[in-house]
């Protein structure tokens, strides 16, 4: 049975964002939120060929995280069914087609969410992912789709190091998803789905934009509840995704549109903590209470510990050459902190996990000082 189907609904889980969804930022959530699934950044299938070690590292992953999904985008049906093979080998739960995203250098080379204007293409590619998927599972081997040596080798440690050994050694298919937006430059969601659906995906997660929209404007979850019509009785679930807030935002949204669950994006930059109450949402959803679900929020010290924590697992994977990737995340972590624009200033210019230690002692340090005069004035 697909790890799908195991998942008690609604499924709450990670949405990947480009830039975003690392291997650190997925391991510190899956640790203090816990998603239902979760998923990489869309890797490109075409790395298997020019940068294949910058593919592997790119699809590098925790057990902590699963279920993980890998997503893949392109335009070659031919990659994809190579790549499937791949996925499979390193142990991921699931594959993911990305038809969303609006990026102009993806879109404009036909990939992402610009396939939404090559229905037969897209097809194309989901049946060569799925075959990919059960070829591999029968037997087939890297070698024997003509994947270099070197690559076979470098893929085998990196699935050993990373659970992948023991699926290999099962064989056992996976299931394979698409991500996609409600349109190109207008909203054609039920024709689009119905055609994805000729494919049978496990899933089709829906952003409810159209790829002229980019991110600006409201989702549309009225298209999204369209698209679950559609798919009605046809066995894939469909999921929505675009301007999820937290929690009861998706516990509306579900109640309104009948999806299967969402993925939330942008709620969870920094707020790994997002996902902790997901199971008071399913327990309140399956007994029908409409009672608001109140998180409990992190404290102060929770917050910094995560903000190290996610720092020095960064600096570990990637180095401190790459540390300034790091910052976008660091800044998220302080919106909830006292003084937080001082302290988002400071971090927005760490060069290093040690520095953020250091940023955060001072600020710390800064607070008890604050205090102390408090109450030297109140005791005055």
């Amino acid at each position: 049975m697909s790890f799908w189907r195991a998942i008690e609904k609604p499924i709450v889980g990670l949405s990947p964002m480009d830039g975003i969804t690392d291997a650190s930022f997925r391991r510190v959530t899956a640790a203090l939120g816990g998603p239902d699934v979760i998923f990489t950044e869309f890797v490109s299938v075409e790395t298997a060929s020019f940068a294949p070690h910058a593919m592997l590292r790119d699809l590098d992953y925790s057990e902590i995280e699963r279920p993980i999904v890998a997503q893949i985008y392109g335009r070659s049906p031919e990659m994809f069914y190579k790549v499937a093979h791949i996925v499979c080998e390193l142990g991921f739960d699931g594959l993911d087609i990305n038809m969303g995203c609006p990026a102009k250098n993806v879109a404009q080379r036909g990939s992402g969410a610009a396939l939404i204007e090559k229905p037969d293409l897209a097809r194309s590619i989901v049946r060569a992912a799925i075959e990919g998927v059960r070829h591999w599972s029968e037997g087939q081997t890297l070698e024997a789709i003509g994947i270099d040596s070197d690559l076979v080798a470098a893929i085998d440690r990196a699935a050993r190091m990373r659970g992948g050994a023991a699926a290999a050694s099962r064989r056992r298919a996976i299931p394979v998803s698409v991500k996609t937006r409600i349109g190109y430059d207008r909203v054609v969601v039920e024709d689009w789905v119905r055609h994805l659906l000729e494919e049978r995906p496990a899933v089709i997660s829906l952003h409810g934009r159209t790829l002229k929209q980019g991110y600006s404007g409201e989702a549309d979850w009225g298209a999204i509840a369209r698209a679950v019509a559609a798919a009605r009785g046809s066995g894939t679930l469909i999921l929505g995704n675009g301007d999820v807030k937290d929690l009861n935002d998706a516990a509306r949204r579900i109640r309104e549109t009948g999806v299967d669950g969402v993925l939330l994006g942008r709620a969870a930059q920094g707020n790994p903590w997002i996902f902790r109450a997901k199971r008071e949402l399913k327990r309140a959803m399956r007994e029908g209470e409409r009672t608001p679900v109140v998180p409990a929020e992190p404290t102060l010290e929770e917050r910094f510990r995560a903000m190290l924590d996610h720092s020095r697992d960064f600096e570990r994977r990637r180095g401190v050459t790459a540390f300034a990737a790091m910052r976008k995340h660091l800044a998220w972590y302080c919106r909830s902190c006292p003084g937080a624009a001082r302290l988002r200033a400071r971090l927005v210019q760490v060069a290093s996990a040690a520095e953020v230690a250091a940023c955060l002692d001072d600020y710390l340090a800064g607070l008890d000082r604050a205090a102390g005069e408090t109450l030297a004035v109140a005791r005055g």
